[in-house]
Order: structure tokens, then sequence, then C-alpha cells
């Protein structure tokens, strides 16, 4: 995300902001949702069905964020 948008270049469509921030919080969740499924040696055992829920949704959220800034700059990019 970082290469796409610099800090001085915000995006101008309130849509790309919002999917951005999805791309961006999903990947944050997601990677706490894989620590959770490694946990340290003397923590309880995770629900991993819980977990693996909570990975299918970060990933679908990543998904539907992805595509909807690919929807968003290629309908910018043919006006």
């Amino acid at each position: 995300l970082q290469l796409l948008f610099s800090p001085s270049q915000k995006p101008k469509s309130e849509l790309v902001r919002t999917s951005l921030r999805l791309l961006t919080s999903s990947a944050y969740r997601l990677q706490s949702e894989c620590r959770k499924a490694l946990p340290a040696e003397p923590s309880p055992a995770p629900d991993i069905q819980l977990v693996t829920q909570q990975v299918i949704q970060c990933a679908y959220d990543i998904a539907k964020a992805a595509k909807q800034l690919v929807t968003i700059t290629t309908k910018e990019n043919n006006n």
C-alpha cells in the first residue's frame, strides 16, 4: 500500500480511502489471527475452528477490498 500511495499523495476518492482502510485493517487482523493459531507453549490451545473462521473472514475482507480498489481505479483510468 505504501508503494501505491505516499503520505503526501492521499487518495482523493472516499471510496479508495475506505477500501484502503478495509484492506489495511483486514491484513492486521489476519496477522493477529494467524498468531493465535500458533500460541506460546504455556498458553492453552486456541479454538482452531474459531481461528479458522476468523482467518477466512479476514481473507474475504482482503479480497473484497482489493476488488473494490481494482474496480475504482479501472473506472477512474477509463474516464
